[in-house]
């Protein structure tokens, strides 16, 4: 994805990555980020949460808990694969991997590798992996496992509508 109207050619020092923290392989990334040596900081916020909305008010916060999205300090907006590739090129240890990835045959790699992680994501979900989400309304209570104690379900009963 081509970065935001007027924002070609503009410096990057820092990216907002957007990382869904309930979903186990994206706090995994996550850590790993932070353990990376970088040449362009990073800020890592929780994707949907009330910092994201603070500091991107313009975006579509309900898609960055679909596909994974990083946000440059000019206002570039990168999603899906471009957004790995920009990761990667503000690491020290793999920038030369993101000019790879950044041609026509890497991009078809990076993408690759981007689908394969929504559709372990999405089967994660569908098999109740992460599939309750604590935004939404869900609790784990041990012994019990998921429930829904969303509005009007405090007292343990919910209009089924």
């Amino acid at each position: 994805m081509a970065p935001a109207t007027g924002t070609a050619g503009a410096p990057v020092r820092r990216l907002t990555v957007l990382y869904d923290a309930e979903c186990s392989l994206c706090t995994h990334v996550r850590d790993w980020l932070l353990r990376q040596p970088h040449l362009v900081k990073l800020e890592l916020v929780p994707a949907g949460s009330d910092e994201a909305r603070g500091l991107l008010p313009g975006l579509d916060h309900a898609a960055t808990l679909d596909e994974v999205t990083v946000v440059g300090d000019a206002g570039q907006v990168y999603r899906g694969a471009a957004a790995w590739i920009v990761v990667l090129w503000a690491l020290r240890e793999h920038r030369a991997l993101a000019h790879r990835l950044s041609t026509p045959a890497g991009a078809r790699l990076a993408r690759g590798a981007v689908l394969a992680a929504a559709k372990w994501r999405g089967g994660r979900r569908q098999w109740g992996g992460n599939g309750y989400r604590r935004a939404d309304g869900w609790v784990y209570e041990p012994g019990l496992g998921w429930m829904y104690a969303g509005p009007g379900c405090a007292d343990g009963t919910c209009a089924t509508g």
